[in-house]
């Protein structure tokens, strides 16, 4: 038993880490959740035989659903927002999936609470507000 909570506990552990990066890296996927959870299912089904596939599964799916792209609307709305006066430049590479530093300013989307946006290092990013966490690198 305690040896099937460690392997159930790995399976956690990847289905969140090792996915979660796929999933992040690909910033237009309509399909993240889908992505996660079967690649967390493969993942829990090699290191902990069924329960570790149900298990890394529900962790994939956890993490590929944290990511689902912002809708057609809020894309359009950052990208017809004015660029700032002083450029925001900070040293950390922007990623989807980590969060901005505190120094940057967010502004929420109006229309949907969901999002916020920002323009840094050039690039107009959408992230989710509470956690600053970013969800797409607009083009």
């Amino acid at each position: 038993m305690k040896n099937l909570i460690v392997k159930g506990a790995l399976v956690l552990g990847l289905g969140l880490g090792c996915f979660a990066a796929p999933a992040a890296a690909q910033s237009t996927t309509k399909n993240s959740t889908v992505t996660g959870a079967a690649g967390g299912a493969a993942a829990g089904a090699v290191i902990g035989g069924p329960v570790g596939a149900a298990v890394g599964g529900v962790a994939g799916a956890v993490a590929g659903a944290a990511l689902d792209p912002p809708p057609p609307k809020v894309i359009e709305y950052v990208e017809a927002q004015p660029l700032p006066a002083e450029p925001v430049v900070v040293q950390q590479e922007i990623v989807v999936g980590k969060p901005l530093p505190e120094t940057v300013v967010v502004t929420p989307i109006p229309d949907d609470t969901r999002y916020a946006y920002a323009v840094v290092n050039e690039k107009r990013v959408i992230v989710e507000p509470k956690s600053r966490t970013v969800v797409q690198v607009v083009q």
